[in-house]
């Protein structure tokens, strides 16, 4: 443990960790180890397990589902114990992590032999080795390959309005800072979603942090402070300066240094292979608040799981780190349209180059995570597997850019990012490769003290060493032969026992030889038997020693060289990162580029423009599923353009509301309303990610915020009813939505009393029309809001096409221009499955709704229409006909020509008398 580590766990030491005077020499151990790590549970090893003790064990048992037992007494109380398996800890952590617990790893530091030396009663000698917090997390075992793990640190110092917001993975190397004020911290930390955020201890209690669902960890201010930061920050970037790396602000040096300190005193002072921070600039991006990805289910649905989102429709992805990079690009999306660009080209040249995209996925598939493994070996706790992931991905890295140096001519120049990301490539860390590739072995172990991982005649020393361990009995034999050749003693032998090791042993007849010159001075006596003379020589005793030191020597030399190759591994850590990096580009852009290929997307059209016109546009989740049930997705238009001329390429139909930048949606549920507005949402998204979208043509201008108001949730939590919610999520819209946002809107006002919610979507689209200035999509069951479209210049209607047949309704999926007349409930209550009775008695009740007047409809409504119960009788309106009855007793296959036309006759007959 560093001096900077162990100083800060004395520091917040309880004073209760007093050891008490009756404590059995390991339990005072226990305590004043545990004194330092208060609010972690102590992994206490003992032998082949992790001992928890006292109110860990309680809480980990309860967490665990373990047995909780004890272990001798404590002021006269039980020790309440359990534990875990050290060979299957990994499980039980990864369990408590996701529960919220944090836990210090406790390890033996010290040979038990050694301790033995200071007396019977002597302790092994135990130190924390980590704390595992879920925002710093490497194991492979704890982590998703595919997703990131962030910690985030937040810093807001003084009077400055900026906060300061640092995120890094610690299994990557990836860091990040950047300036933000309060009301766009939401939405930050929704695109991250830190696995763990550390917080002054003065702003723990921030609503929006409350909001964000991310754990919290604070920590004293004095941690955050900006000048120890700066100096923390030069340390580990081993500069006098930062000017290298950008000009940070205050609170974003303040989070930058609480956070490499934090990551340093979880490591308990070993710090993983940060690359330098990089500095972002909250404009660089779409913003997109947590409500809104909620909505659009961008990486997880509303029930919580991944399959089903965009993110899971989209992913082509063969590596680990390529899922992480589309997932960031999907988390992101840019606002630049040239670096938009950039990543369209690098897309289009794999979409065009089609057999390059195979080839270049299929070395993609061999390239393991370089990133995680480079981050376990700088942290000391990578193994054997770790140094061949660096190797193989050093082969994979070398042979794709071979690949692509080689491009055809007809497919050549590469574009910008693919030219960028092969140089990265191309010859990075060459002699590292050669190297490991020569030291490993093809099978290896996990772990590097289980020995083997050096291959075969990659050290002299490892394979004499090895020789002596799995050859002894061959040794021996040679050397019985060499003895027995040179005294001429056919009878001469080279035994063991356990007493005397190795010797030589002859009949008593020729040991006298033995002790008389020339042999006397190489051959010593050790032994007389009756019937046997034993010997020893200097060269049978080395032999001997050696073969009995052999194993454990083995394993030495192995940990030795594992050690240096770690070392060499990463004092490369800079190339490998930028190599890790390039591999996990190539592969989601190729994997684009594939999705592209697989589901007809185009490449979009992504200027500075206030434009926004799509033509056949589709949701790429619904299609997705709808392929799935072999059935066909119907694609619709949307032209938000803020001038008419920017769309007309984009628009087929010469009806469309072209060139409006705000559309009110009015139709009846399940026609495709929510779908319409999503798709739209998700196609801006996907454009700005670097993605080409699901539609024959897109033109889109940039979208700096994207907001999204679908669906109903309460959250009682913080004492929010569903309207509240909804309210809430409206007013941050209208509060921040500009000219070059685009904003879905859904139902606004629907969970009030009529006319209330009238009004308030009334007032929300004149707001959004004349100060938001926004494109947008407003769907509304308020028909009276059409007539808007006379009076507002940039409004139009639109609605979505049904038919009705013989009193149900057949949805068409379609948009086209114009206003509902109906909301068409009734049909839809009807296909739900709403009893009959209720069907018809709700339509009794509109049809008198509808012919009273506005202010007389619900005062006569009791009187006009008798109650349910004498109205709608469930028998009467459940009777079957005569008719009806009569087609379900006959069976059509037994039919007779002459009878079928009797049948038909009679059956009219019925029918007329009825």
């Amino acid at each position: 443990m560093s001096e900077r580590a162990a100083s800060f766990h004395r520091e917040n030491a309880p004073a209760a960790a007093i050891v008490p005077a009756e404590a059995t020499p390991m339990m005072a151990q226990y305590l004043e180890i545990k004194a330092g790590w208060p609010d972690a549970l102590l992994f206490y090893r003992m032998g082949d397990f992790y001992e928890l003790f006292f109110d860990d064990a309680v809480a980990a048992a309860e967490a665990l589902d373990i047995a909780l037992t004890k272990r001798g007494k404590h002021l006269g109380e039980d020790i309440p114990m359990c534990g875990v398996p050290v060979h299957s800890h990994d499980t039980y952590l990864e369990r408590l992590i996701r529960k919220g617990f944090k836990v210090a790893v406790c390890e033996q530091v010290e040979d038990p032999a050694e301790a033995k030396k200071r007396g019977s009663k002597s302790v092994v000698a135990r130190a924390v080795q980590r704390l595992v917090t879920p925002g710093t997390l490497t194991e492979e075992t704890l982590l998703d390959a595919r997703a990131h793990n962030y910690l985030a640190a937040l810093a807001k110092l003084g009077a400055e309005d900026a906060l300061g917001l640092a995120w890094a993975d610690v299994s990557t190397g990836d860091f990040a800072v950047t300036s933000l004020p309060a009301a766009s911290l939401g939405a930050e930390l929704a695109r991250l979603s830190p696995g763990e955020l550390l917080v002054p201890e003065t702003l723990a209690g921030m609503e929006s942090l409350a909001q964000s669902g991310a754990r919290l960890t604070a920590l004293p201010s004095i941690r955050f402070e900006s000048g120890a930061a700066e100096r923390r920050l030069k340390s580990h970037l081993g500069v006098s300066a930062l000017d290298a790396f950008g000009s940070f602000t205050r609170p974003e040096l303040g989070a930058m240094g609480a956070l490499l300190d934090y990551v340093e005193l979880t490591q308990v002072g070993r710090m993983p292979a940060l690359m330098p921070p990089r500095r972002t600039a909250a404009s660089d991006t779409m913003a997109i608040d947590a409500a809104t990805r909620a909505n659009l289910e961008l990486v997880k649905t509303l029930q919580g799981e991944g399959a089903g989102s965009l993110l899971a429709t989209m992913d082509r992805t063969v590596t680990g780190a390529g899922a992480r990079e589309l997932a960031s690009r999907l988390a992101a999306p840019l606002t630049d349209p040239a670096a938009i660009n950039r990543r369209l080209d690098a897309v289009e040249w794999f979409f065009e180059a089609r057999d390059m995209r195979r080839d270049c996925r299929a070395a993609l598939k061999s390239a393991p995570d370089i990133a995680r493994a480079l981050s376990r070996l700088s942290l000391g706790r990578g193994g054997p597997r770790d140094l061949a992931a660096v190797r193989d991905g050093l082969a994979a890295a070398h042979g794709l850019a071979a690949r692509l140096e080689a491009a055809p001519p007809a497919i050549l120049p590469l574009p910008e990012l693919i030219a960028s990301d092969c140089a990265a490539l191309s010859g990075v860390a060459s002699a590292l490769r050669t190297r490991l590739a020569a030291m490993l072995a093809d099978e290896l172990p996990l772990l590097a003290r289980d020995g083997g991982f050096i291959a075969k005649g990659a050290s002299a020393e490892l394979d004499e060493t090895r020789a002596l361990r799995d050859d002894a009995r061959k040794l021996i034999a040679g050397l019985q032969a060499k003895y027995a050749a040179e005294t001429d003693i056919a009878a001469l032998k080279v035994r063991h026992n356990n007493v005397l090791g190795y010797y030589i042993e002859v009949p008593p007849r020729h040991g006298e030889k033995l002790t008389k010159e020339p042999f006397s001075a190489a051959y010593i006596h050790r032994q007389t038997m009756a019937n046997a003379m034993r010997f020893t020589t200097p060269e049978l005793a080395s032999l001997a020693s050696r073969i009995a030191e052999a194993a454990g020597r083995a394993l030495e030399i192995e940990l030795a060289l594992f050690d240096e190759l770690a070392v060499a591994t990463v004092a490369e850590a800079a190339l490998l990162s930028r190599a890790a990096e390039a591999l996990a580009a190539l592969d989601a852009t190729a994997a684009l580029a594939e999705l592209a290929a697989e589901r007809r997307h185009v490449r979009p059209r992504v200027d500075e423009s206030l434009a926004f016109a799509v033509k056949a546009g589709r949701h790429p989740v619904v299609e997705a599923a709808l392929a799935r049930a072999g059935e066909q997705f119907v694609p619709n238009d949307c032209d938000l353009s803020a001038d008419s001329s920017a769309s007309q390429g984009a628009s087929s139909r010469s009806d469309a509301p072209n060139g409006k930048r705000l559309w009110l949606l009015t139709g009846p549920n399940m026609a495709g309303k929510s779908t319409f507005l999503r798709q739209n949402a998700l196609i801006a998204i996907m454009a700005q990610m670097g993605a080409f979208v699901p539609a024959d043509e897109a033109h889109i201008g940039v979208v700096d915020r994207l907001f999204s108001r679908v669906g109903a949730a309460d959250d009682l939590a913080r004492g929010r009813s569903t309207f509240m919610v909804e309210m809430v999520e409206t007013a941050a819209i209208l509060n921040q939505a500009g000219p070059r946002s685009l904003v879905i809107l859904d139902e606004i006002g629907r969970g009030t009393a009529t006319f209330d919610g009238l009004s308030i979507a009334w007032a929300a689209v004149e707001h959004l029309h004349a100060v938001n200035c926004s494109r947008a999509l407003f769907a509304t069951h308020y028909h009276e809001l059409t007539v808007l479209a006379g009076k507002l210049g940039s409004l139009a209607n639109a609605t979505m096409k049904v038919k009705e047949w013989k009193g149900d309704v057949v949805f068409l999926h379609e948009v086209g221009p114009g206003a509902a007349d109906r909301s068409y409930g009734i049909q839809v209550a009807k296909l739900a499955g709403l009893p009959p009775p209720v069907i018809a008695r709700a339509q009794a009740v509109l049809a008198a709704l509808e012919k009273g007047s506005e202010g007389t409809k619900t005062a006569r409504l009791i009187d006009d229409l008798p109650l349910f119960s004498a109205s709608a009788k469930p028998e009467a309106v459940a009777r079957e006909s005569a008719v009806e009855q009569e087609l379900k007793a006959l069976n059509p296959d037994e039919l007779t020509p002459k009878e079928a036309l009797e049948l038909v006759y009679r059956l009219k007959g019925m029918a007329k008398n009825e």
